[in-house]
């Protein structure tokens, strides 16, 4: 079966920049799982991976625009600690993230990363750590299926290889929208 729209799609996977740092790679046992043309997975990865068969291997050149974008200056900012709520302050550490609306796009939200926090203030990043770079993706299709209904009405894969879920009436809420940097997009 070609992957199609609506494809079940399991893979093996691992990804690198073009600098050589190894970003992710699934595990042996536990393949990626995603339903394909969803939005699930990067653009360009998906792109590639239509019309391909259980069994096909690649490698794969990702650019940025096809991946997690340029880079963009205007998201690295420093603001004042006295700008975020009381609460929050404590917490204001390397690795916190928070939602905030884009500083030049009215009513676009992005989440922030803080980098850095000294006496000039809270440096913060609304770049994804992968923005701006080529990725390189090494690709195994495994399996490929077509999605059952309960699957389409859920947006998502159910069980099998990379869910963890057997159940079909598992209720999955947002645990899919993955935050790492396996080639899901966020």
């Amino acid at each position: 079966m070609q992957i199609v729209l609506n494809s079940v799609v399991s893979m093996h996977y691992r990804v690198a920049t073009s600098e050589g740092e190894q970003v992710d790679a699934s595990t042996p046992d536990a393949p990626l799982t995603f339903l394909h043309g969803h939005g699930q997975i990067i653009p360009g990865l998906e792109e590639s991976l239509t019309g391909k068969v259980e069994g096909h291997v690649a490698d794969l050149t990702i650019a940025p625009e096809k991946a997690y974008g340029a880079y963009d200056d205007g998201l690295d900012l420093r603001v004042t600690k006295d700008a975020f709520p009381a609460e929050i302050q404590p917490r204001l550490l390397p690795g916190f993230r928070f939602m905030a609306e884009h500083p030049t796009a009215e009513g676009q939200q992005v989440m922030f990363t803080v980098a850095k926090v000294d006496e000039q203030g809270v440096y913060v990043s609304g770049n994804h750590p992968l923005a701006g770079k080529t990725l390189l993706f090494h690709v195994e299709v495994v399996g490929v299926r077509a999605a059952s209904a309960h699957e389409l009405e859920h947006g998502h894969a159910h069980g099998g290889p990379g869910c963890g879920h057997e159940d079909p009436g598992h209720d999955h809420g947002q645990e899919h929208k993955h935050g790492g940097n396996c080639g899901h997009q966020h």
